[in-house]
């Protein structure tokens, strides 16, 4: 990973600001989950409601990330996401005046969504100011803003004790409004912007059927990644007695290697390939869930964990290595897609895990189901990569 190239290749005050942009955007975004076990006790959930409260928040950004990416391409991204920016602070506001019912709560968790859609604007606001040898390094940097999870994990529930959880949201708006001010000033949209098409020529990206393989790869490893930043703080909490602060202690670290291994994970697939790299993460990933479904000792589990939200993090910066090489053109819509696909499969792995919890009466479930899914990706995607190789073999010349 040569950030020298970084510096000279594009602009890196608008890398700069995308992080920001998304980091903070995503602090926010899973603030629900980062408070899962003081919401819980007020509003006394069961195991089911309890994944799918925090599940909310993923699911309505996965909703919004499709249109929003389409207005990136249509717009630029600076334009979408200083709206987005602005349109923040109203689950904020939410959250902290309101939301005294269950109701109320899933009305704030809809409306984060708009924060979760930020990936759509983040990645492709970067990747047009830099050549495809550097896609890898550069949507991991710009991706590594899925680091303001740990943010919040780490001091939104220290907050919640001494001011309670609706005061969290409030103070939210503090870096909402420095992450504004850094995003006006330092982002610029790139002169590689594609010029406006109708909504069917972007919409057409749905008839290819490598934007579907896409969709189900980053499924798996974002809607991991998230889901289980969203939901540790409920199992460390449920299963092993920790308390709420250190629930969120323990998962701070399990993310943070998740989201600061993004880029490395990028930066491995420019070196030796997206496909060989991807293959080999799943297959890790894979073990390391099925190790946990055993519930172990909580330090086993916690170095599982490690492992697991690493190859989660390194994966998700995997797959954006190949998402440019294969849809230059269509970055916008297609980064999108494949991130609603994504925010998906972060809304059905709390909700999952939840639900088999109050079924079986363990969490070991969900965590094994999910283990055989990262086993069965390895296969899938060696099975598609020998087509990939045949037909756009030019854009992956470099890379495998």
């Amino acid at each position: 990973m040569n950030l020298r190239d970084v510096f000279k290749s594009g602009h890196w005050p608008t890398l700069l600001s995308a992080f920001v942009y998304f980091d903070v955007s995503f602090m926010v975004w899973v603030l629900i989950g980062a408070l899962g076990v003081f919401i819980a006790q007020d509003f006394q959930l069961s195991a089911t409601l309890k994944g799918v409260v925090v599940a909310v928040p993923i699911l309505a950004g996965s909703l919004l990330r499709l249109p929003m990416g389409i207005a990136v391409d249509r717009f630029g991204p600076k334009r979408i996401g200083l709206l987005g920016i602005v349109l923040t602070v109203l689950p904020l506001l939410t959250g902290w005046l309101s939301a005294r019912s269950l109701v109320g709560l899933v009305v704030v968790g809809l409306l984060l969504g708009i924060a979760g859609a930020s990936f759509a604007v983040a990645l492709p606001l970067a990747s047009r100011w830099y050549p495809p040898r550097l896609q890898g390094v550069v949507m991991g940097i710009a991706g590594a803003g899925n680091s303001g999870t740990v943010i919040a994990a780490f001091f939104a529930p220290r907050l919640a004790e001494r001011m309670g959880w609706h005061a969290v949201f409030g103070l939210a708006l503090i870096p909402l409004a420095s992450a504004l001010a850094v995003y006006a000033l330092l982002a610029k949209d790139s002169p590689t912007q594609p010029p406006a098409r109708r909504l069917g020529e972007y919409l057409a990206v749905l008839r290819i059927a490598d934007t579907w393989w896409f969709n189900l790869f980053y499924m798996v490893t974002f809607g991991g990644f998230v889901g289980l930043a969203s939901f540790l703080p409920i199992f460390f909490h449920d299963q092993y007695g920790l308390s709420r602060v250190m629930a969120g202690n323990l998962t701070a670290l399990c993310v943070l290697l998740g989201s600061f291994l993004r880029p490395v994970g990028g930066a491995l697939a420019d070196r030796f390939g997206g496909l060989r790299v991807l293959a080999l993460l799943y297959a890790a990933v894979g073990f390391c869930m099925v190790g946990i479904s055993f519930l172990p000792e909580l330090p086993l589990t916690a170095i599982l964990l490690f492992g697991g939200m690493s190859g989660l993090g390194m994966g998700n910066g995997s797959v954006f290595q190949l998402v440019p090489q294969r849809f230059r053109d269509e970055i916008g819509v297609v980064t999108g897609l494949v991130g609603a696909a994504g925010g998906f499969g972060g809304f059905l792995l709390p909700s999952l895990v939840g639900l088999l919890k109050d079924v079986t009466g363990s969490y070991g479930a969900g965590f094994f189901i999910f283990g055989l899914v990262g086993f069965g990706c390895m296969g899938l995607l060696l099975h598609v990569s020998r087509a990939w190789r045949q037909e756009w073999a030019a854009e992956l010349e470099a890379v495998v």
